[in-house]
């Protein structure tokens, strides 16, 4: 097991690739706190990894709440004693043209994937800091290396994410702490409408080498290998799981 006894917060684990990360690192050996805005949804994907051998709780947080971040992280540790891993994988849409996105949907989506992973890295920081060890990995999009049409706060929010990742990686390497991202082809929820809508599916697919679409399993393979201990020489990378929509 390549996560034995390791401590996991996966953020928006309460479908799509979170969930799939949550369970592949239970089944790595990890004890894994899924997160989610809804309580019932977190117990949900929790209980499916208790059910099948693995250890987890669910965690009803909004990681854009500084003070629920801050409440989240305190329950981890008191439930395990440390937190080893973090996966900043909270988001939402809010879909609009650029000259007619409102502040709010502005706001909440950076609130969410910026503000949120911050958060949810500085609850978590000083213990790894203090046990000189700690795994930090962010979840990124094609959006935010791409550009999108109708999702500019999506795809700002995304590339802030890659900053974060570089940053966060030079600051905390001294530590034995590493922080790489991941961005990942079409295989959440968010992307449902791209995948099913006739408007937009062919188009799309033409644009993926691979010519098909991800499964979050496909993708979980990855999260498991930077929150190992394989990838201690690996840092502030980026790595895109697009099926080779991203070459260059």
């Amino acid at each position: 097991m390549q996560l034995k006894d390791r401590v996991a917060v996966v953020t928006g684990a309460g479908q799509g690739i979170g969930a799939a990360v949550a369970k592949a690192y239970a089944k790595e050996g990890a004890k894994v706190a899924v997160i989610d805005l809804d309580q019932a949804t977190a117990d949900r994907v929790a209980g499916q990894i208790v059910e099948a051998g693995g250890q987890a709780i669910g965690v009803a947080c909004d990681v854009s709440n500084r003070e629920q971040v801050e409440a989240m992280a305190a329950k981890v540790n008191a439930e395990w004693g440390r937190i080893d891993i973090l996966v900043n994988n909270a988001g939402i849409t809010r879909t609009a043209m650029l000259n007619k996105m409102t502040p709010d949907q502005w706001n909440q989506v950076l609130g969410v994937h910026l503000t949120g992973a911050f958060n949810c890295l500085q609850a978590v920081v000083g213990g790894m800091i203090e046990r000189q060890y700690g795994r930090i990995i962010y979840v990124t999009s094609t959006a935010g290396v791409l550009g999108t049409i109708g999702q500019i706060n999506y795809s700002a929010a995304k590339a802030g994410v890659l900053g974060m990742t570089k940053s966060t990686a030079k600051e905390l390497a001294r530590y034995n702490i590493t922080a790489n991202a991941i961005a990942p082809g079409a295989a959440t929820p968010m992307t449902e409408t791209i995948r099913t809508d006739e408007r937009f599916k062919e188009k799309y697919l033409d644009r993926i080498p691979l010519g098909r679409w991800a499964e979050p399993e496909e993708i979980t393979p990855v999260f498991v290998f930077f929150a190992s201990d394989a990838s201690g020489y690996v840092t502030g990378q980026i790595l895109a799981a697009d099926g080779g929509l991203t070459i260059h």
